[in-house]
């Protein structure tokens, strides 16, 4: 028999959502060594501590929590051979084709506008840091939907600085700047 929450809590979706990443070896470090290297070219101040911060803000926003447990799960069944055919062999084996894991990846880059929707594709492709180690198929882990579901993070959190960069260059108060941030991440 299925248990059904009348009311599931943010906070622990959230704790969920970064414990999942986490069991999966994916740190907010990881992530950050992207953001940086995506955003450092158009920002000479840049700091790893900004971009860690970043990250971190961009876990706080639903669509990203759900995107990881959706993905990790499909991922975990898979690894686990408990997903029905012709889907398991598809997410197993990564199919070239099956764009589904992009599809969520891409959904979940949506709300931080375009620039988080270009650099998703770019990272989608280009395979950086963190997301190139979990896109090998090497190993007993599938990662099929993980490692774009990190890129995700990443586009997000590099969207969220440049947006930020270009607040503070143009003057904008550091009380406007944080209501903009918290209206972002609703």
């Amino acid at each position: 028999m299925m248990t059904i929450h009348s009311h599931i809590r943010s906070q622990d979706v959230e704790r969920a959502a970064r414990q999942r990443l986490h069991e999966r070896g994916v740190s907010i470090k990881d992530v950050a060594e992207v953001v940086f290297k995506m955003q450092a070219p158009y920002n000479d101040t840049l700091t790893m501590e900004d971009c860690i911060e970043s990250v971190d803000r961009v876990l706080e926003k639903r669509e990203i929590q759900h995107a990881i447990l959706v993905g990790v799960e499909l991922d975990v069944l898979a690894e686990k051979g408990l997903l029905s055919e012709p889907l398991q062999s598809l997410i197993a084996q990564d199919e070239g084709l099956f764009g589904v894991d992009e599809t969520i990846a891409l959904g979940a880059a949506l709300g931080y506008g375009s620039i988080a929707v270009t650099t998703y594709g770019h990272l989608d492709k280009q395979k950086v840091g963190v997301i190139e180690k979990l896109d090998t198929k090497e190993g007993e882990r599938c990662h099929t939907f993980l490692d774009d579901i990190v890129g995700s993070i990443a586009a997000n959190a590099s969207s969220r600085i440049a947006h930020r960069h270009r607040d503070i260059q143009d003057g904008m108060s550091d009380e406007d700047i944080v209501l903009r941030d918290e209206e972002d991440r609703l």
